[in-house]
């Protein structure tokens, strides 16, 4: 499934995540999935929402730059070897991963990935033949 993805930039400071949650929860916009990479000088916020639409609107109102991109989202039992799986069907397609994250409960996961095709990555990952 393809998710879109809002990345903000801000400043590297206590609070400033706290104030994007508020905005959002304020709302009524959900976090679905969420990574933060820290710089020098800022924070790369990467955020998967209930209603990324408003969420642009919400954030852009308060000055801050948000990118949009499309991910994919993959659903994964959680077990030792699926990551793996999913790496091999698109390596074995051409397609790169450029970054990923998730998170997993005892049962199943689910990953965002970022990848270099997302066309030939859908159709690596929704072949049945899992060739090994």
């Amino acid at each position: 499934m393809v998710e879109r993805q809002l990345s903000i930039f801000l400043q590297n400071k206590p609070g400033v995540l706290a104030e994007v949650c508020r905005v959002l929860s304020g709302t009524n916009i959900n976090l679905r999935a969420i990574s933060v990479s820290d710089t020098v000088d800022h924070a790369v916020v990467r955020l998967v929402v209930d209603n990324p639409q408003k969420a642009v609107h919400l954030l852009g109102e308060r000055g801050t730059l948000v990118v949009e991109t499309d991910v994919l989202a993959v659903r994964l039992t959680n077990k030792p070897g699926a990551l793996g799986e999913v790496a091999r069907k698109l390596g074995r397609a051409g397609v790169n991963i450029e970054y990923a994250y998730g998170s997993a409960d005892a049962a199943e996961g689910v990953l965002f990935l970022r990848v270099s095709n997302l066309g030939k990555a859908r159709k690596a990952l929704s072949a049945r033949s899992s060739r090994r």
